[in-house]
């Protein structure tokens, strides 16, 4: 099937029709007509009403970023969606991403340097503004920016759907999120908020606070278990002082515990949290990735958290979600939940006030195809649209559909300590097992939303031939149906022998030449923002 260019979208490159995606399914929103807005309309009064508005959406939206991993598929739901990424991981065929042509090479720091790169980039700007309709101002959605963000936009004309970034940067510190929580009821693992100097000033610390001697150390700002430490030794301490230290700033010292880590997506909305699926995490997974505790994958399934158990996590998101409000937060955000699988408490791990790496499963659940996807709600928000619904009864319709649910995801990092170019690298598109168990690349596909069941399989490349790898790098994110881990209590889960026969599948289609000499300093490609748990 030959997919057609929509006006100003990118071309298909010669020869990729043959390749081309499947691109019809049931939400498709792309080619519905647009409704004109009346001034003054009636609110929105339910669900059906919100599908129909966004089907006929007539202001351009975007989603900013090195990829469009986050929120891909959306655009099934919402007209006018588009993604404007550096990375293209289907080399033009993709009718709804966009990639400026001209990359000049730049050492990107961050997320934020490579989103602010792309505002400015002529190229991004012309699509832009080729696609304005009428006084509507673009508006514009990304996981990481800054106050250069902003002004960028404002200068351009373009509105930053997304709460301030003074405000962001300030809930993203894990001490202001654990003193918050403490202020409604809302419990994080046994902690202390101190400063430490030495060794013995940290066992005084944690001992005048009950936490014992087998502890975990967090940095107020950190991403992806870089800034995790676990201490039950003073040579431990000795091998992270340093890191430890250098922030100058205190640190949350708390009791180490047997757990699950279980994440949740949430939209404060004016109405009230709306709470999206619970997800077990995948974390610390070797072959997955080099940090010990870092994020790389979710699952999603019934057993996740279930009963009494889900109702106190459910109200310890709404009761923070209110708090968020109170402070001026409004929108999208990402709480980690530990379980205690010795006493069976529920705490607040840690809050991501953006949008999450977790997303991109939260908008293929059940929930989503009966309702909308949780990102539209936050949408809502920053729309010239009012709306009136019961939040109440969305979460609870949610949390009957959670049930009916089964969907993995692993990001793959490389592992080993290479510098190279790559050569060859898997790419994106939908995969089977056949019937000698080999992963075959079936075909092209916009993302994973025709998936049916566990032989079958969606890689979105991110780094390609002629990128460069190294260790900690992200290659590319690997969505399935079914589990990845074995057993659903445990907090010491292993991958299934599926999901290794997956990555070991992926990573033997990667090839690369190191760079020489090998005592050189390699060349740093732009990075999708630091290797985190947002991507």
């Amino acid at each position: 099937m030959t997919v057609p260019a929509r006006g100003d979208d990118p071309p298909i490159p010669p020869g990729g029709a043959e390749q081309a995606p499947e691109v019809s399914v049931g939400t498709d929103a792309a080619y519905a007509p647009a409704q004109v807005r009346s001034i003054g309309r009636r609110p929105l009064r339910n669900v059906s009403e919100v599908r129909h508005f966004f089907r006929t959406n007539d202001v351009p939206i975007y989603f900013v970023g090195a990829t469009p991993f986050n929120l891909l598929g959306l655009d099934r739901w919402i007209r006018n969606f588009s993604y404007v990424c550096y990375y293209d991981a289907w080399d033009g065929a993709h009718p709804r991403v966009f990639t400026p042509r001209h990359k000049p090479y730049t050492e990107f720091a961050s997320g934020e340097e490579i989103n602010n790169w792309l505002l400015e980039n002529a190229e991004v700007r012309a699509f832009i503004d080729r696609r304005r309709t009428g006084l509507a101002r673009p508006k514009i959605a990304m996981v990481f920016f800054d106050e250069e963000t902003e002004r960028i936009c404002e200068e351009l004309g373009y509105d930053l759907i997304l709460p301030s970034a003074q405000l962001r940067h300030h809930l993203d510190s894990k001490l202001v999120t654990t003193r918050l929580g403490n202020e409604v009821g809302v419990a994080s693992v046994p902690n202390v908020l101190t400063r430490v100097s030495d060794y013995e000033a940290l066992t005084e610390a944690a001992e005048g606070a009950g936490l014992g001697t087998d502890l975990v150390i967090q940095t107020p700002y950190g991403d992806s278990g870089k800034t995790t430490f676990f201490i039950s030794a003073e040579a431990d301490w000795r091998r992270h002082a340093r890191d430890i230290l250098s922030t100058g700033a205190e640190v949350k010292v708390m009791k180490r515990i047997n757990h699950r880590p279980v994440a949740v997506e949430a939209v404060l909305t004016r109405h009230g949290t709306i709470v999206g699926p619970f997800m077990s995490e995948l974390t610390g997974h070797p072959q997955l990735t080099p940090y010990r505790g870092g994020w790389c994958g979710n699952e999603m399934f019934p057993e996740v958290i279930t009963g009494p158990l889900r109702a106190r996590a459910a109200g310890l998101i709404r009761r923070l979600g209110d708090r968020l409000g109170e402070a001026g937060y409004r929108g999208f955000f990402e709480v980690d939940v530990l379980v205690d699988t010795d006493s069976g408490e529920v705490y607040l791990g840690e809050l991501n006030p953006r949008i999450s790496g977790a997303s991109a499963i939260t908008n293929v659940t059940a929930g989503a195809y009966a309702d909308v996807p949780l990102f539209a709600f936050h949408l809502l928000e920053f729309m010239d649209i009012d709306f009136e619904f019961d939040v109440d009864e969305i979460n609870e319709r949610w949390e009957e559909l959670a049930a009916e649910d089964l969907w993995s995801q692993m990001i793959l990092k490389e592992t080993s300590p290479v510098v190279e170019r790559i050569d060859a690298a898997a790419p994106t598109g939908q995969y089977y097992l056949d019937g000698d168990g080999a992963l075959v690349f079936r075909r092209a596909a916009l993302d994973w939303h025709q998936l049916q069941n566990e032989s079958e399989a969606f890689f979105l490349r991110i780094y390609g031939p002629g990128d460069y790898r190294w260790k900690g790098a992200d290659l590319g994110v690997l969505v399935t149906k079914g589990r990845l881990q074995t057993g659903s209590s445990r907090p010491d889960r292993a991958l299934t022998i599926r999901a290794r026969h997956l990555i070991d599948a992926i990573r033997g289609q990667y090839a690369g030449t190191p760079l020489v000499p090998p005592a050189a300093p390699a060349p740093r490609p732009p990075r999708p923002g630091p290797a985190s748990k947002s991507l």
